[in-house]
Formats: structure tokens, C-alpha cells, sequence
């Protein structure tokens, strides 16, 4: 009688875990179901019939518009520009990342701890100090309505990304650097055998953070780049508000569900990846 008393108040307290689980994250989600319901609503029961999230109508022309993009730009081109500038500023940050790291973990030079604490504290920096300085730089190098504002800053290793890889690399037995270098392996050699093998999800965390900021970077992108043909997918979205005309929601928020599609893909299939990258860090400093 107790064990089946027991096992209800345990199964009372999982349905009520897992009720409050999901209705916390429909209150979570429900930003982006209703992004997602708008878009294929027409233009006035948009903001007639908010809190429905079921379309009267599903209006499919809004992704046909919206996709035609503007002047004979096709909104194709603007997702091209921003997995160019993503993907190339991603693969950049976690190559360098992971070699600032090794350094910092494995390497023993003067001044390793003191260096290391002065990176974390540009964690704190904000970074709209420094937005004035680095246009200053960059229009003196001739780089605005370029892609290089928005690619090179991002492509070389980032403070938390390193920090990130630091306490993974941190939390690998030393004996396996040991055993490389008596095999004969060089300082590069057990970097590229041993840590990057063992350091996978961390790697695949720092580029999903990565691919996520550089993807929805709209301030630089609106500073540096001038043509509209260059525009990514975070600032082209802006062209279908126009204040001295009508806005078109339902293509606008039709192209926003699209750009959030490589995000959500890449988040579900490295999603173990990105948990125990997390989880594993701080274990072991």
C-alpha cells in the first residue's frame, strides 16, 4: 500500500513538473509561433486577430513576395550574403579560438595567467564603445560597403569562445600530451591529433554562438554596408518597412520565419553538441 501511494505522489509531482515544463516553454515559444502564424496571415488580420494564433486563410503569397526582395534583388541573394559572412566569420572563429586555447591551456610561457585574465576583462567592455572607434578605422582602410567589417573582426578568436575551449581543453589528462610527445609529436602536432579530437563539443558550441551573432548582426551590417545588393538577410528585412508608404507585414514576417530556419536547423542537429559543451565548462579551470 505505501509503494502504491509512493509511486502516485511521484507521478502527481512528474505531471506537474512537466505540465508547468511545457507551459513555461509555450510561453517561451509563443513569440515565434505567433511570427510564424502572422506570416501567413493577410495584411489586416494581422494585428486585428493577434492573440489568434490559426489563420483565417493561409496566405501563401506572402512568402512569394517576400522572396522577390526589391529593385530585382531577390531576398535569394540577401540569405547568400549572410551565409557568406556567417560562415566564413564562424569557421574563422573556431580555428583561431582553438589555437589561442591550446596556448593558454598547454603552453607555459611568462605572463600566461596575467594575459588570460586581461582577455576575460574585455568581456565587460561594451560593445557599442567600441562601434565608433573600429568605423573610424575601417573607413580609413577603405573597407566600408565591404564585407570585411563584418567578416575579419569576427574571424579571429573572440574572448569567450576562447574562454569557452580553455576549461574544455583544460579538463583533458595531460598524459595524453605526454604520450604524443614521446611518439614525436611537436606542439602543433598534439594540438591538431590530440586536443582537437577531444575537444569536438566544445568546437561545435562555439560555432553555433558564433553562426547565431554573426547571422543576426544588424547594427554593423546597417554601419557598413551601403548597397543594397550586399545587404544580409538581418538588415534587408528592414526594407519592407516604409514609413511613407504601407508596410507589408506578411512578406516581412514571411522572410523573418525563413531566416530563422538555418539557426533552428543547426541548433537541432548539434543540440547534444551545444549541451555538453556547455555543461563540461567551468568543471575544471
Amino acid at each position: 500500500m505505501k509503494l502504491t501511494k509512493k509511486r502516485i505522489r511521484q507521478g502527481i509531482g512528474s505531471l506537474t513538473y512537466h505540465g508547468f515544463i511545457l507551459l513555461f516553454g509555450f510561453f517561451m515559444f509563443y513569440p515565434v509561433l505567433w511570427l510564424i502564424s502572422s506570416s501567413f496571415k493577410e495584411h489586416a488580420e494581422i494585428f486585428q486577430n493577434a492573440h489568434v494564433l490559426i489563420p483565417k486563410t493561409f496566405r501563401w503569397e506572402n512568402y512569394v513576395q517576400g522572396w522577390r526582395g526589391f529593385g530585382g534583388i531577390t531576398f535569394g541573394t540577401f540569405f547568400k550574403n549572410s551565409m557568406i559572412i556567417s560562415g566564413v566569420s564562424t569557421l574563422g572563429q573556431i580555428l583561431t579560438s582553438s589555437m589561442v586555447a591550446f596556448g593558454f591551456a598547454r603552453v607555459k610561457f611568462t605572463g600566461r595567467k596575467f594575459w588570460f585574465r586581461m582577455m576575460i576583462l574585455t568581456l565587460l567592455l561594451p560593445g557599442q564603445v567600441l562601434l565608433i572607434p573600429q568605423y573610424v578605422v575601417f573607413n580609413y582602410m577603405g573597407w566600408i560597403d565591404t564585407f570585411k567589417p563584418l567578416i575579419i573582426p569576427h574571424f579571429f578568436a573572440g574572448p569567450f569562445h576562447v574562454f569557452l575551449m580553455v576549461q574544455f581543453i583544460s579538463g583533458i589528462p595531460m598524459e595524453l600530451d605526454e604520450a604524443a610527445r614521446i611518439d614525436g609529436c611537436g606542439p602543433f602536432a598534439t594540438y591538431y591529433r590530440i586536443i582537437l579530437p577531444n575537444i569536438k563539443p566544445a568546437l561545435i558550441t562555439s560555432g553555433i554562438f558564433s553562426f547565431y551573432w554573426s547571422w543576426n548582426n544588424f547594427m554593423q551590417a546597417l554601419m557598413y554596408i551601403q548597397t543594397p545588393r550586399k545587404y544580409p538577410a538581418s538588415l534587408a528585412l528592414q526594407l519592407f518597412a516604409d514609413p511613407q508608404s504601407v508596410t507589408h507585414w506578411g512578406a516581412m514576417f514571411a522572410m523573418a520565419t525563413l531566416s530563422l530556419v538555418p539557426i533552428f536547423i543547426i541548433f537541432i542537429t548539434f543540440q547534444r553538441y551545444l549541451v555538453e559543451g556547455i555543461s563540461t565548462t567551468g568543471l575544471k579551470g
